[in-house]
């Protein structure tokens, strides 16, 4: 058991480092390509701090542990609004920008809405795939277009994306392979031995999707978010989540169920609405003076942690 759980802290160590290099690499590229930043940060920052939620589920899938998939996003979902901004608030008061309140916030909801529906008849087959795939790409060119109408500057990408590109091209190709390679091989730790704890503890996988894989693959968001805190610019940390969130059921999902359909069991059914129920709780909590204060931020880590010891005691 001790050596499931080291091996496990060393994959995710691996994916920490393979989701860091993916986004400064693809950045810097595309920074230096002349690339809008806007863009940039809602697709391929936001892309690669979900990178190892992607890994993870595909990977997951593919050797028939789909409940480790769901539970991934589902928990890492509840983990971001819960945890992550629950810790950021409660370090620093978090300035909300009224666009998220507008557009990101509402559309997050109405995404969470829609994998419910596609989950009634209890899988994510190829056609509910595209539809999220599809559904991205529209929020995509949505961003896009976005972009080239306003000036308005996102403030969500400062402390990811550089303001100058540094460095030849192949300096960042060669971030952005290994990345990726970083990304396949963590995962493939992570996930064997994720599957091995729960099988040693005689616990259900999605409980450990839930759970350790859920917190384990949001640690890019956290480090984040912490890091944001730590510099004042704490306004990053509800971005960081929207657009993470957004990328966790559209992008990964998405792409998980046409490459390998996901069995949802009823053990996920009071997780989901756990999933959905934080994020309505964003739009009053955002429109709040249009802050996230240390008082409801210390009510989303209680929620959270009620959230696992439920889990806890279910298992």
């Amino acid at each position: 058991m001790l050596i499931s759980i080291l091996l496990m802290a060393a994959g995710l160590l691996v994916l920490g480092i393979g989701a860091e290099l993916l986004v400064g690499g693809s950045s810097r590229l595309a920074m230096r390509l002349g690339i809008s930043p806007l863009v940039i940060g809602l697709t391929i920052v936001a892309f690669g701090t979900s990178a190892p939620e992607l890994a993870v589920s595909i990977l997951s899938a593919l050797r028939d542990h789909s409940e480790l998939a769901l539970g991934n996003v589902i928990g890492s979902n509840i983990a971001n609004i819960g945890l992550i901004l629950g810790i950021t608030a409660f370090l620093c008061p978090i300035k909300v920008q009224i666009d998220l309140i507008k557009e990101e916030i509402p559309f997050l909801i109405a995404v969470s809405i829609a994998l419910g529906v596609m989950l009634w008849d209890g899988r994510l087959g190829l056609v509910d795939g595209g539809l999220l795939i599809s559904g991205l790409l529209g929020y995509l060119g949505f961003s896009y277009w976005q972009g080239q109408t306003t000036e308005v500057e996102d403030l969500a990408l400062q402390p990811v994306v550089p303001k100058e590109s540094t460095g030849e091209v192949y300096v960042h190709l060669i971030m952005i392979i290994a990345g990726l390679g970083l990304l396949i091989f963590g995962s493939d730790f992570f996930v064997d031995n994720a599957v091995e704890l729960a099988r040693l503890l005689g616990v259900n996988e999605a409980v450990i999707g839930l759970t350790l894989v859920a917190v384990g693959t949001s640690v890019p968001e956290l480090a984040t978010s912490a890091l944001a805190a730590i510099r004042g610019q704490t306004d990053i940390a509800v971005g960081n989540v929207i657009g993470s969130n957004l990328f966790n059921i559209l992008s990964v999902l998405g792409l998980t169920a046409v490459i390998s359909p996901i069995t949802s069991s009823p053990y996920f059914i009071n997780d989901y609405v756990v999933m959905l129920v934080f994020s309505l709780l964003l739009l009053p909590l955002a429109k709040s003076d249009l802050i996230l204060s240390r008082r409801e931020g210390l009510m989303l880590l209680a929620a959270y942690a009620a959230y696992i010891t439920y889990v806890g005691i279910t298992a």
